[in-house]
């Protein structure tokens, strides 16, 4: 099970520095960011992440604040998995 929660752990790990990766060449890129390569690749990379979270916010969460909500959500999961980490490495008494 340790296993599993170090895995899990270390792909949202990869996801959330995908989207922070993105979040910086969006505000470098000073309004070009759609001709960017390197924003399009890591759109796609990160999209399979923003399509699950657009179908789980509420339909006011305007679209172009999905990536930002993506990376929320990520941080709180990746929070509760170190927790469960900590946990399963705890000796029990």
């Amino acid at each position: 099970m340790l296993d599993v929660v170090i895995l899990l752990k270390g792909l949202v790990e990869f996801v959330g520095l995908l989207l922070l990766g993105q979040a910086l060449v969006f505000l470098m890129s000073f309004g070009r960011h759609e001709s960017n390569p390197v924003y399009r690749l890591l759109r796609f990379l990160t999209s399979p992440v923003t399509r699950l979270v657009r179908l789980v916010a509420p339909r006011f969460v305007v679209d172009r604040h999905v990536p930002a909500l993506a990376f929320i959500l990520l941080f709180w999961i990746w929070v509760a998995l170190t927790v469960a980490k900590l946990r399963l490495q705890m000796p029990v008494s």
